[in-house]
Order: structure tokens, then sequence, then C-alpha cells
């Protein structure tokens, strides 16, 4: 009984003597990991948000120029902070997959006008009601968005365009009808199937090659995993010893899983130094 008398009492100054919650004092700071700006869009009459992520040197090497990729579906509770994480873990010294670089995630409004060109499928038509804003939205990225990024930031030229499900849509219809908009793009479970597939029935004939386009699709049913590809079958023969191209299945994954291990994988593999 003694030695239990004895261990309780000491159990008793322990506990008693151990700071409390309310003895220790909590300092809260906001975690800063990327900028928020907004601004008037004179193309598309609305104001947008962009989400920018620097890479840590950034604000140290202020001699430096820096490639940018933009994230369409981008605000931070779309995409851009797991796929801006994802960029920041490329960038460490131990892993260096890919160069320090900028990020931009372009917030939406309304991703189904945006992303899509007019489609005379009736399905797509009352599915998709506002659809058919693709050609303003890309006039935007190049007459607004990316003049406003090499302005502001420290800009090396060199240009990614990531797109997934509908923004895959609108990567690939960039690539198709603009292709010297970006260097890079990484295209993933594009919607191809959109106005019965008229992209995929188009020539593929760019007058400014791509350094690499990277496509992927997951286990998503028959037609979105045929026109993923397709889409890869035309840009190979077409682009055969002018670009590098890949693709990949993830035949574990879904449509809502696919991304991040697609871009992951594409920073693995595909050379950014071209």
């Amino acid at each position: 009984m003694k030695s239990i008398s004895v261990i309780c009492i000491t159990l008793f100054f322990l506990i008693t003597s151990y700071p409390t919650k309310a003895d220790i004092a909590i300092n809260a700071t906001p975690f800063d990991f990327a900028t928020t700006l907004s601004f008037n869009s004179e193309v598309l009459h609305q104001v947008r948000s962009i989400n920018v992520y620097l890479p840590q040197s950034y604000e140290k090497n202020t001699g430096k120029y820096y490639p940018v990729i933009y994230l369409l579906d981008g605000s931070k509770n779309e995409d851009f902070i797991h796929i801006a994480g994802l960029v920041q873990f490329a960038n460490f010294s131990w892993i260096k997959m890919i160069p320090d670089t900028i990020v931009v995630g372009i917030s939406n409004i309304d991703r189904k006008h945006d992303f899509t060109t007019k489609s005379n499928n009736h399905f797509d038509q009352q599915e998709l009601p506002s659809h058919g804003g693709a050609e303003q939205f890309i006039h935007f990225l190049q007459h607004e968005l990316k003049p406003l990024i090499a302005k502001e930031y420290r800009t090396n030229g060199t240009e990614t365009l990531i797109g997934q499900s509908l923004g895959g849509l609108l990567a690939t219809e960039i690539l198709y009808n603009h292709s010297a908009l970006f260097d890079h793009y990484l295209i993933i479970s594009p919607s191809l199937w959109w106005d019965d597939e008229a992209l995929l029935k188009s020539q593929f004939k760019p007058n400014h090659p791509p350094k690499s386009v990277y496509i992927a699709v997951g286990k998503e049913g028959h037609v979105m995993e045929r026109v993923a590809k397709e889409l890869y079958k035309q840009l190979a023969h077409s682009l055969k010893d002018k670009s590098q191209v890949k693709f990949q299945f993830f035949s574990e994954h879904e449509h809502g899983d696919t991304l991040h291990l697609a871009v992951y994988d594409a920073f693995k593999d595909i050379d950014y130094a071209r």
C-alpha cells in the first residue's frame, strides 16, 4: 500500500508541475505559400484571379529568370495547392526533377464556358448550356495573362500548360490551333468526346511544334481511354523527330485521382531542358 501511495504522490507532482496548455504562449502567423492576384480582364469583361507560387530561390537570386507553368483549374480549392506543392518537391536540391519554376494557377469562374468551343451535339448543349468561350479565353491567355506574368515576374520564356478533363480539352485545342503559345503540354484525361470528337477529326499540322507533349488517362471508361490514346497516336505520328511525346495509362486510378500522379510522372520523364 505504501508503494502505491508513493507512486500516486509522484505522479500527482509530475502532472501538476508539467506546463498546461494555458501556460504555453502561442504565436500564430499565416503560412504564406503563394500570392493571389486579381485584375480586371478587358478581354473577358470579368475580374479574374490567379494564384502564383514562386520557387524558394526567387527572392534570393534576383538575377535569375524562371520558366512558368500555367495551370488550368488553378484555384486554391481546385488543383493549385497540390500541383504547386509537387513543383516545390520537384525543385528540391536532392530531387531536381525540373528546374526551379513559377506556377500560375488560373482560378475559374465558369470552366464549362471557358474551356469549350461551340458544339453542335445536342447532349453537349444540354449538359453544358454556357459552353463556347474557348477562343475568347485563349485570347485572354495570350494577350493579357502571359504579358502580365512576364511584366510582374522574372520569366525566361519557357512555358508549360497543364490541363485535366475539360482543361485537357482546352489544352488540346491550344496545341492544335495555337501551338506556339506554350513549349510543353501536359494533357490529362482530356474530354475529347466534346462536339463529336471534332478535334480528333481535324488535321494536326502545327506551324510551331511543341518541345514536349505528355498525355495520360486513368481507368475512365472506353471512350475517355480511347480518345486519349488516339490523341497520342496522332501526335506521335505528326511530331516524330520534332518533339518528345509520351503516353501513360494509369490502370489503378480513375478520373478524379489521375492528375497528381500523371504530373509527377511527366516531371520525372519529360526533358524540360529541350
